[in-house]
């Protein structure tokens, strides 16, 4: 009885208690130094475009591009409610604030060409991306199109109209990649990579972890199930994750951004990595109920594609400092980007004829790491 008047009272007080939670304190984050100024050269009174504009991270980046002065703000992405509910935002903190919010899919081409054509972003954050785990080893072809091909897209259109500056927004699922989602990730980095090596913009790419707070993140899954009363459900008790506050990972990207010069991949500096099982219990502590007695805490097995431990470098990447304590530059890689375009063609042609292990191998051709768990 004493639990479930625990669990009522939790319930009644649910937005209280997500009100009260202080993801700084739980990760144990300090303020982070910005280069204000090399910020303000690539943005204030730019035309910015952000892809993914509607989602956690493409949602944050527009909040703090907004407090820059762009000339114009351009949110494109394919999905219409997460997008309104930005724009509404916008208009009411940002009275000033010059947007436009653009429905679109990065894999369509000729819509993607059209719009640069229109608008001449002079700065692009590619934040758009198929990214949950489970779901993408099922939707293969799915992951393929959106997270390479759509990259590609906006990789060429970028090239072809005279964008300045390109951030690609990576993870660290990328790191010798042991899903088709993290796969496709690295692939956006190499081409990345190879397309700022030829290309007059400033092609780079940002590497972090997963985001506190954001519409998949654990903690709003495991506060959810907290309130109606367990139980917590974590895949293994020892995984672990490296995280980041969604407002600290948008601003060391912008921070990126200045300190680009083409080619780079930037790895933020995500501190030590986090025990999931000790996070959930932490949050049913903050909850006011006891682990195990209030609230069960039930392990279900590593998912599809899910690695254990994530990492931050592959065997041949080393760290170089920046000026910025917490963001450090990967040792370049040599890619080509014709070759590149000519192994993304047979993939293409793979994509057509459904066969999967078929499609897996020729991504693997592309993405050397890439631990095929059926293969």
């Amino acid at each position: 009885m004493n639990m479930i008047k625990r669990i009522i009272k939790l319930r009644k007080s649910k937005r209280k208690e997500m009100t009260k939670l202080d993801f700084r304190k739980l990760l144990g984050r300090r303020q982070i130094n910005l280069d204000i100024n090399g910020i303000e050269n690539y943005i204030a009174d730019k035309t910015v475009l952000v892809t993914g504009g509607g989602g956690s991270i493409g949602s944050e980046i527009c909040r703090q591009i907004a407090e820059f002065n762009p000339k114009k703000l351009l949110i494109l992405d394919r999905y219409e409610n997460t997008t309104y509910q930005l724009q509404i935002e916008l208009e009411r903190k940002f009275s000033c604030l010059s947007f436009q919010v653009i429905i679109a899919s990065i894999n369509n081409m000729e819509r993607i060409n059209n719009i640069f054509q229109l608008y001449k972003p002079e700065a692009v954050f590619h934040a758009a991306a198929y990214k949950h785990v489970p779901l993408m080893e099922a939707n293969p072809i799915e992951a393929i199109e959106n997270n390479i091909f759509g990259t590609l897209n906006l990789i060429e259109s970028a090239d072809r109209h005279g964008t300045k500056k390109f951030v690609f927004i990576s993870t660290d699922k990328a790191v010798n990649p042991a899903s088709i989602m993290g796969a496709t990730k690295r692939a956006g980095e190499i081409l990345i990579q190879a397309a700022g090596k030829t290309s007059s913009t400033e092609f780079v790419a940002v590497r972090f972890g997963n985001v506190l707070g954001s519409s998949g993140s654990v903690v709003p899954i495991f506060m959810k199930q907290i309130q109606q009363g367990g139980p917590v459900t974590i895949t293994h008790p020892e995984i672990t994750r490296y995280f980041m506050l969604i407002e600290e990972a948008v601003q060391l990207v912008l921070d990126a951004g200045a300190l680009a010069k083409g080619g780079e991949i930037f790895v933020l500096d995500m501190g030590n990595p986090i025990n999931i099982y000790r996070l959930a219990c932490k949050l049913i502590k903050s909850s006011g109920l006891i682990p195990h007695k209030d609230i069960k805490i039930k392990f279900t097995g590593l998912r599809p594609g899910e690695k254990l431990h994530e990492e931050l470098l592959m065997k041949d990447e080393e760290f170089q400092k920046t000026k910025n304590e917490k963001i450090f530059i990967v040792n370049p890689s040599d890619w080509n980007i014709e070759n590149l375009k000519s192994n993304l063609d047979i993939l293409k042609k793979s994509m057509k004829y459904g066969n999967e292990k078929e499609l897996l191998l020729k991504l693997k051709e592309i993405v050397p790491n890439y631990a095929i768990k059926s293969a």
